[in-house]
């Protein structure tokens, strides 16, 4: 992929996730064989070693998604209100996005390991929280802790598989860190589903599980080589900074609507779908409340390898109309209170949840200078996740006050309105850039 901003913008793009950029995701910069102190250390082979940071992804975005199927009984339970239910979920993005913006390049200073290493240990301590949570005091605490654990370990992973990507299989760093996000959260919701309908202590037994996973992950980091050499400035590092070049601040704010629509409607799933399934369609099971969440990411994920091909233009416009179309259908199922065509809006709406996380990024990629790509990446990401916690938030105080009936419909509504403003951005962009072509052809045969 060119680093040139002047890029046809017709021209596939490797996916890119929403993680904050580092010294990795610049193709110029050398990948070390040795450890920061110059020795060279044993380890896992840089294959097993893709393959594991590959598999540490999933299981943080699993152990991310795996509270949502529980947040029904935990409701039971303790009696809370769907506006603490949301807090809960909000809290989890706060810690994630302070983490990132503080933590987002310092592995490119102090190495990938300590920050890895790090991460997982407040993973573990999160998990610990979770399996002793007796009220909603330390549910937010657990929940706090993971999402800064998860916000360290996002960039990290996302740098270290770009580190150790395979020379015969240059894009695969892209499509792994594309698909591992949205493939993780659906894993896990399900997971968590089937095991608090069918295994013992519902609430303790996902969160021994992934406890294991993570101790697992702890050893395998142990074997991981260093692939960042130290380099002075990690001090300087943890300072929060965000801005964007002023050339690219109109493509980036093209972009807002399709990423509001997009992670909007994914925090509504993980905060309140479950609760939509149990009050609304009267699914009590467990099963179907980790399902409601796969139904939004499984395609997703799966819509990263399938369109990585597409020009971004292109795939951007899908992914409004599929969003559009997808919530629409969905908001008609709540409305005609048709579980089917609830589930068939939501797999559609999914598709378009991938599509344009993949083109989204992947425009931003294409657009600017590796030494722009950090701050604009921070931007977008900040933006996403505000989008992705605030308004379900909000959706979690009106189910209390109005109705979750209410809410939802008035939620769907939104989605469908900044699709719809995706699409007419994306619409003005190319036009724009059409009308740009064709005065260049013009400028060319008049200056001939």
């Amino acid at each position: 992929m060119s680093d040139a901003p002047t890029r046809d913008k017709n021209t596939p793009v490797t996916p890119v996730t929403p993680v904050t950029p580092t010294a990795a995701t610049d193709p110029a910069a050398p990948v070390p064989a040795a450890s920061p102190t110059g020795r060279a250390r044993r380890g896992l082979s840089r294959p097993v070693a893709f393959a594991s940071i590959a598999a540490v992804f999933i299981l943080f975005m699993a152990a991310s998604s795996a509270p949502s199927p529980l947040y029904v009984i935990y409701q039971q339970e303790w009696s809370f209100s769907a506006t603490t239910l949301t807090s809960v979920f909000a809290v989890y993005v706060a810690g994630m996005i302070a983490a990132l913006l503080v933590l987002g390049a310092l592995s490119d200073h102090i190495g990938r390991r300590p920050v890895l290493a790090t991460a997982i240990a407040l993973e573990a301590v999160a998990m610990v929280l979770f399996i002793v949570a007796g009220d909603v005091s330390i549910l937010l605490t657990a929940r706090f802790v993971q999402g800064i654990a998860t916000g360290a370990a996002m960039t990290t992973l996302g740098a270290t598989l770009v580190d150790l990507n395979p020379p015969h299989a240059p894009h695969r760093a892209g499509v792994i860190t594309g698909a591992a996000p949205t493939f993780g959260l659906g894993l896990g919701a399900l997971g968590c589903g089937v095991l608090a309908q069918y295994g013992p202590h519902p609430t303790r037994l996902v969160y021994v599980l992934l406890l294991a996973g993570v101790v697992l992950a702890g050893l395998l980091v142990a074997l991981l080589p260093e692939t960042a050499q130290r380099r002075p400035g990690a001090a300087r590092s943890l300072r929060p900074r965000l801005g964007v070049a002023p050339r690219l601040r109109s493509d980036l704010i093209a972009l807002v609507p399709i990423l509001v629509a997009s992670w909007a409607l994914g925090g509504l799933y993980l905060s309140l779908g479950p609760s939509v399934a149990a009050n609304l369609f009267g699914l009590s099971s467990h099963v179907i409340g980790g399902l409601v969440v796969t139904l939004l990411c499984g395609p997703a994920s799966v819509t990263v390898f399938l369109l990585r091909g597409w020009p971004t233009e292109r795939t951007l416009a899908l992914a409004a109309g599929l969003l559009l179309g997808g919530t629409a259908v969905g908001l008609a199922g709540v409305q005609e209170h048709s579980l089917t065509m609830a589930a068939v809006g939501t797999a559609i709406a999914g598709v378009g949840f991938g599509g344009s996380a993949l083109a989204s990024f992947g425009t931003l990629a294409r657009i600017a200078e590796p030494a722009e790509r950090g701050e604009l990446f921070a931007v977008a990401f900040v933006i996403s996740y505000l989008a992705f916690s605030i308004p379900a938030v909000v959706a979690g105080f009106a189910a209390t006050n109005v109705g979750l009936h209410e809410t939802s419909v008035v939620y769907s509504a939104a989605v469908i309105a900044f699709s719809a403003l995706a699409l007419a951005a994306q619409w003005l962009r190319t036009a724009r850039a059409r009308n740009d072509d064709r005065r260049d052809r013009i400028a060319g045969i008049q200056d001939w």
